[in-house]
């Protein structure tokens, strides 16, 4: 484990050199990694596993919309795609990816499972964090630990595909074996994190949540809809508002400050943009201060967590999701946005 500075202050960072690939494998060579779930990261910790020599099968409900994914990508039923409970009783490693809502309603089958010296392994910290709601407790006979990569699961594949890494936080909550830590380093590898940064489970979840919520895509989302509604208010089209609000951001812009830094991207545009920019960031800062600090209390008191229960865990929660994502499908921004990308020229 490698000590890294970062602004001034150390963390411990694993990186690849110093836990090559090879040294992963050698460390999980005797066990039986079981993916239980195969929704949002599923599909690309699984396959990446797989891809990188690992012994991993995969748990899922029979026939059920996951399942036959799973199938389309290569798994085989009684080789290596069991039913979840199959699955859990075969795995050594057991990696509980089902959503927040589908590890409550799993957990006494998944529990049942957790013989002692097994290992329990996460990709959100909600379950263990929140366990006063989840009811999620393990035995103490077992390793619980998680690796979060930070993105999501198709990006974690689409990366891998090309020879890189997302970067990964790692955070150990149980060490039952005194294996934790090189089982979780492992794993972290072999999905195909860039680097791993230690995190507990406690802050995974609360940067993890607020980060959802603010920049990543709810605060994003709301200031491209403030943007757009303004300048489409004042008389520009759908096209230059959308260009002007998303399409030079994400294609343009952003890629500038993910390869050197916004003070960097600052410096490569021209000295209007700079000074502009400069001037109004303080005000835009200090208008959402208050709202990022009343969206952290609310993570760290527990309350987002109980919101999120109370929603997810009704029988029409998926209907009302899908409306409320079709609405945002069917708003004049995406709409304006779906028309723009196709006049990308690669999809000419």
């Amino acid at each position: 484990m490698a000590k890294i500075n970062f602004g001034g202050t150390e963390e411990n960072v694993v990186t690849r050199e110093e836990f090559p690939l090879e040294k992963a494998k050698e460390t999980l060579k005797n066990e039986i990694i079981a993916i239980i779930g195969y929704g949002v990261q599923g599909p690309g910790q699984s396959l990446n596993l797989k891809d990188n020599g690992f012994n991993v099968i995969v748990g899922q409900r029979k026939n059920s919309e996951s399942w036959n994914k799973a199938v389309a990508e290569g798994w085989e039923e009684g080789k290596n795609l069991f039913e979840i409970e199959e699955a859990c009783k075969r795995g050594t490693i057991i990696q509980y990816l089902l959503s927040d809502a589908g590890q409550i309603a799993m957990w006494d089958t998944v529990k049942k499972h957790l013989t002692p010296g097994k290992a329990l392994y996460f990709s959100h910290g909600f379950g263990i964090t929140y366990k006063e709601e989840t009811n999620i407790i393990p035995p103490k006979d077992v390793d619980v630990i998680l690796v979060a990569p930070k993105g999501s699961g198709t990006s974690l594949r689409r990366m891998f595909l090309e020879g890189r890494g997302l970067n990964s936080s790692y955070a150990i909550f149980q060490d039952a074996t005194g294996k934790a830590f090189e089982r979780v380093v492992a794993l972290g590898i072999g999905v195909g994190s860039g680097y791993l940064f230690e995190t507990t489970f406690q802050k995974e979840v609360y940067s993890d949540l607020t980060g959802e919520r603010g920049t990543l895509m709810g605060a994003i989302q709301g200031i491209f809809e403030a943007q757009y509604t303004v300048l489409r208010e004042n008389g520009h089209s759908p096209s230059e508002a959308f260009n002007e609000t998303v399409e030079e951001l994400t294609q343009s812009l952003m890629p500038l400050v993910a390869e050197k830094g916004m003070d960097w991207m600052y410096a490569n545009c021209s000295a209007t943009a700079q000074r502009g920019a400069l001037d109004w960031k303080d005000k835009f800062r200090d208008a959402t201060l208050p709202v990022f600090k009343d969206l952290y209390k609310n993570v760290s008191s527990g309350q987002e967590a109980k919101n999120v229960i109370a929603s997810t865990g009704t029988s029409d929660y998926r209907e009302k999701l899908n409306k409320e994502l079709a609405e945002l499908n069917r708003s004049e921004m995406w709409q304006a946005g779906k028309a723009v990308r196709q006049l990308r020229p690669e999809n000419q």
